[in-house]
């Protein structure tokens, strides 16, 4: 059973692990603050929650896991608030979105 609860959680750390790194590809390669944004609070909190996830089933207690869901909670709160900042300070700005460049 320990051999079954191992391989799960290696396979959420992994899919977190791929999905932070999805975030951090979409903030390199995106064109605007807005879409950065998306990226970075999409991708990265379901990473953070598939590693949370992960990191559960190898937790000693059941304290332990709670203080990763509050942590995680915690992370999602933190993302959210400053991702509506940033994006309302761009607006504020007048950054305006991308536009796909008109065919010649």
């Amino acid at each position: 059973m320990m051999a079954v609860l191992g391989a799960i959680s290696d396979a959420l750390l992994i899919g977190g692990a791929a999905f932070l790194f999805a975030g951090t590809v979409g903030l390199l390669r995106f064109p605007d603050a807005y879409t950065r944004l998306h990226a970075l609070a999409k991708a990265d909190n379901l990473g953070l929650g598939l590693t949370v996830l992960g990191l559960m089933l190898r937790a000693d207690s059941v304290a332990a896991a709670l203080k990763l869901v509050l942590a995680w909670l915690l992370v999602i709160s933190a993302s959210a608030v400053v991702s509506f900042l940033i994006a309302s300070y761009a607006y504020r700005r007048g950054i305006d979105c991308w536009q796909r460049p008109a065919p010649p």
